[in-house]
């Protein structure tokens, strides 16, 4: 949502900051191993496979996508799914596809897999590819087999799901949810079309062995794709404020009711706390002894900051917009 330009104005404050502070800052602990277990898994069910379907999260569409995957899995022909369209500020979704193409991903469609928008593109087009090219010993297959592959938690289940509505008028034949690792093992193959015979593996979300910064590592926990405490909330809510506020997208101040846009997390959580009513009892030690305090619970204002953020009740984002631009947000990796 964004503001009046007269707002805008009374928001230009001086001594915003102008990057965000990554120093100090140790990605490599925020995610688990490399998960090469899942990927040897994925690679041994190759030879079953005619086509790949990778998803990924559609506000970042430039970021955060395990290089792993082309690597390994590259021989077959290859759809990108960039899911949570709803999300995703798409403005300059044509600057996105050239910059994907410039990548060598020319097949790429954008979904909501929630309320099955797009997603009706998939089938055709994963039919398109597999029959221009060779199958090598699974060319007298009459039936075609694709595995789902991605990160963690960015809707690999709720695409097989709402293939299996669109195609088979049929409910869920994978689990789904909010948070990372709902998938844990190469599933059986699940059915999603009769016409042509069409059959998913779905897969565990598989990261990178390692994320190429920390400003990447912060977009992707943003998105979901490892659990919030791993990186702390309060840390991902100040990057959450900065790339807003850089954006100069405002809705948070109209959802908080706060006066105006701030650059300084910590009123920013303490004002969302107060709304909330998100209030802890803290012992302050004195000269006469122990005294109970009321103060704001800044790591629960942050995790509703960050839910509010994740259920798109601040607008549209697009988080790789400085990717598209050639700015980086924040402070060069040490």
């Amino acid at each position: 949502m964004r503001l009046s330009p007269r707002v805008l104005c009374r928001a230009a404050v001086a001594g915003w900051r102008e990057n965000f502070s990554v120093h100090g800052r140790d990605v490599a602990r925020w995610f688990p191993g490399h998960m090469a277990k899942g990927l040897k898994k994925m690679q041994s069910s190759l030879k079953l496979v005619d086509c790949i379907i990778e998803v990924h999260d559609a506000r970042i569409p430039l970021s955060g996508r395990n290089p792993l995957f082309q690597d390994t899995l590259g021989l077959k022909p290859h759809l990108l799914v960039l899911n949570k369209m709803d999300l995703a500020d798409l403005t300059e979704q044509q600057k996105i596809l050239q910059h994907l193409e410039g990548e060598g991903l020319k097949n790429v469609i954008f979904t909501n897999c929630v309320k099955d928008e797009n997603v009706k593109q998939v089938i055709p087009v994963v039919t398109e590819l597999i029959g221009n090219s060779c199958r090598y010993h699974r060319g007298e297959n009459l039936e075609y087999c694709i595995m789902v592959i991605g990160v963690p938690n960015v809707g690999k289940s709720s695409l097989i799901n709402s293939l299996r509505r669109q195609h088979l008028r049929k409910g869920k034949a994978a689990r789904v949810g909010g948070e990372p690792g709902i998938t844990r093992a190469v599933m059986s193959r699940i059915q999603v079309s009769e016409r042509p015979l069409i059959f998913l593996l779905d897969t565990p979300g598989v990261l990178a062995p390692r994320i190429e910064s920390v400003e990447t590592g912060l977009k992707l926990a943003l998105c979901g794709t490892v659990l919030d405490h791993l990186v702390g909330e309060e840390t991902m809510a100040d990057y959450l404020l900065y790339t807003l506020n850089r954006h100069r997208l405002f809705g948070y101040v109209q959802h908080y009711g706060l006066g105006a846009p701030c650059d300084d997390i910590e009123r920013v959580l303490k004002s969302v706390a107060v709304k909330l009513g998100k209030m802890q009892k803290v012992k302050v030690l004195t000269g006469t002894g122990d005294v109970n305090v009321i103060r704001p619970n800044y790591p629960e204002a942050a995790r509703d900051f960050l839910r509010t953020f994740r259920r798109g009740q601040l607008g549209p984002v697009m988080l790789d917009l400085d990717v598209l631009r050639g700015h980086p947000l924040a402070e060069t990796d040490p």
